[in-house]
Order: C-alpha cells, then sequence, then structure tokens
C-alpha cells in the first residue's frame, strides 16, 4: 500500500508540473502579467485534482495540505514568464505535454477513485475530471469556451483510456503498470487526434452559430 502511494505521489507531482507548464503558457499567450501567469500555471497544474479531491471527500485536498504542488507550479510559472520565447515558441512541445499531463491525470484519478471506494462510473470520472478540469477553469478564466468542448479528441481521449484502466484493473497487472499503459493510450490517441484533425461531430445549423446568436441577442 505503501508503494502504491508513493507511485500516485509520483505521478501527481509530474503531472501538476506537466499541466503548470501549459496554464503558464497560455497566460503568456494571453499577455497576462507575471502574477497573471503563474495563477494560471497554478490552475492548471492543481484545479483538476483539487476538484477530484472535493467530489470524492478527499478534503483537506492534496494541494493544500502539501505545499510541494503549489511550489511546483509557482516555480513553473516563473520559469514559463521569464523563458517566454522558448517555451511559447514550441508550440508542438507543448501539445505534446499536455497530452501527456491528460495521460498522467486520467490514469491518477482513476486509481484514486478507487482507493476511496468509488464503483466504476465513479472512477472513470475522476480520471477524467482530474484531467480536464485544471484546464475548464484556466478557459473561463480566459472567457474562451473551454477546449474540452471544442478539441480533437480532448476528453474523449481521457474517456476511452479512463476505460482500459478500468479493465486493467481486472487483470493482475500491477499499478505501475496501468498507470503507464493508460497514460501512453491516453497520448497516442491524442496525438494522433491532432496529426489527422480527428473530432467529434458537431451539429449542423441553418446559419452559422454567431450569425444565429447574433440574430437571437436580447
Amino acid at each position: 500500500m505503501e508503494m502504491e502511494q508513493t507511485i500516485i505521489y509520483a505521478f501527481d507531482i509530474f503531472g501538476t508540473l506537466i499541466f503548470a507548464i501549459t496554464g503558464a503558457v497560455k497566460g503568456v499567450r494571453c499577455k497576462l502579467d507575471i502574477l497573471g501567469v503563474v495563477v494560471f500555471a497554478c490552475t492548471v497544474g492543481c484545479g483538476g485534482g483539487m476538484l477530484r479531491d472535493v467530489l470524492i471527500g478527499a478534503t483537506p485536498v492534496a494541494a493544500l495540505t502539501n505545499s510541494s504542488y503549489i511550489i511546483v507550479c509557482v516555480l513553473v510559472g516563473l520559469a514559463v514568464f521569464f523563458l517566454a520565447p522558448t517555451f511559447v515558441g514550441r508550440w508542438r512541445t507543448i501539445l505534446f505535454c499536455d497530452a501527456l499531463g491528460l495521460g498522467v491525470f486520467t490514469a491518477l484519478g482513476v486509481a484514486k477513485g478507487a482507493m476511496y471506494g468509488i464503483g466504476p462510473v465513479g472512477q472513470l470520472l475522476c480520471g477524467v475530471f482530474s484531467a480536464v478540469g485544471g484546464g475548464v477553469i484556466r478557459d473561463i478564466m480566459s472567457r474562451s469556451v473551454p477546449s474540452v468542448l471544442t478539441s480533437d479528441f480532448y476528453a474523449t481521449a481521457s474517456l476511452i483510456g479512463g476505460v482500459i484502466y478500468l479493465l486493467l484493473e481486472r487483470t493482475s497487472l500491477g499499478l505501475l503498470g496501468k498507470f503507464l499503459a493508460c497514460t501512453f493510450l491516453v497520448l497516442a490517441i491524442r496525438l494522433i487526434a491532432i496529426k489527422f484533425k480527428f473530432h467529434l461531430p458537431v451539429a449542423e445549423t441553418a446559419l452559422p452559430v454567431d450569425d444565429y446568436l447574433t440574430m437571437h441577442r436580447p
């Protein structure tokens, strides 16, 4: 049990680091000041995990009881701010990091849900909330439609990875093996979707959505 907790903690810190980078880069691209960039790093790095912990009753949430999470996010935010040209110019690398973080937090969320005795559906939702929660909060703060609702196979990749993790729980595969399998599956699905521009169907309307909203605005 102690080994499992160590593995989960290690993946949690790693995922927090990866997502903090993507959050900080978003802050730089939105031309926020240094505090705004750090806030975005903390929001994306810790937001999903905090949402998950609140929903499953793991309170006080990990990010508030262990200072490592916030410290990692703050340091990453500062590093990205001062090295902005280096980070922001490497957009493909950022997309890769985001996809990797998506896989890590999906596996982490499902595993933590299982630790708290939640059923399969609840575990799956824990994985998705962990993976996309911080990004949703970030997008709302930046006044844009959450990318989870529009991006190519973002939440879908997390859902598929979560289902695979649940299936692997029925095997003799160890915790680390399940983490790696789920993480790299989500990573692969996300990167393939980006490369080939796969996306879920979008409802067709007689008018473009923007025109429809303009015509029916009070």
